[in-house]
């Protein structure tokens, strides 16, 4: 096997094992939003997936978790069930990917084992890529919200502005990092494809003939 193939393996595993955790930080973090006012200088509040918290300037952190399922914001609730579904792909994906890499013996025959190998990490990759999309479409959506709402010219500079959290960076890295891993692993099954179809050459070695063995018989007489 060409050793570039194993790299991209590893490679795309790695990445899809990283994707995977930022997108965990992402859903966990309750600074999706910040909002920090001059009437209240001395707080400021985070809003994320599961609760709000006030900040205060001495560092205390106080959290409040959202009063029930029906109150919630259609575009929060939204954004957890994606963030869900895009954790429990990621997660699908990095099971099937890893049995798929070369380094790791899995099925009997050598040609049982190509063959279900490159299923595993087509699949692993196909569901790397369904993860970063599912991952970038409530952060990027959230985002466009708070823009559109709070960062509008009609609205006054006295009102107070929500403004981008590092939840919403970790979960576009995420996304990003997904469909990088998905891509490099679907790469790999194609490389490894035509390094299999390639054309062994067998080399012509010139046999010198051997020398033909003559007995002679002897009669006496």
């Amino acid at each position: 096997m060409d050793p570039s193939i194993g790299t991209l393996e590893l490679v795309g595993v790695l990445l899809s094992a990283g994707a995977w955790l930022c997108s965990l930080a992402t859903t966990l973090m309750s600074t999706w939003l910040t909002l920090s006012t001059d009437l209240l200088s001395t707080e400021s509040y985070e809003l994320g997936l599961w609760e709000t918290c006030v900040v205060q300037d001495l560092g205390s952190l106080e959290c409040r978790p959202y009063d029930s399922l029906l109150g919630l914001p259609p575009d929060i609730m939204l954004a957890r069930i994606l963030m869900c579904t895009a954790l429990g792909t990621g997660l699908l994906a990095l099971m099937l990917a890893v049995p798929g890499l070369n380094l790791v013996n899995g099925c009997h025959s050598q040609l049982e084992d190509r063959s279900c190998k490159r299923a595993l990490k087509i699949a692993g990759g196909t569901l790397c890529l369904l993860a970063g999309i599912l991952g970038l479409v409530p952060v990027s959506y959230i985002a466009h919200l708070t823009v559109v709402r709070f960062f509008d010219e009609s609205v006054p500079d006295i009102v107070p502005r929500w403004e981008f959290g590092d939840a919403l960076f970790c979960g576009w890295t995420a996304g990003v990092l997904h469909l990088v891993a998905g891509a490099v692993l679907i790469i790999s099954c194609l490389r490894l494809k035509q390094s299999c179809n390639l054309p062994v050459h067998i080399p012509l070695v010139m046999v010198p003939p051997r020398p033909s063995s003559t007995r002679t018989r002897s009669e006496y007489v």
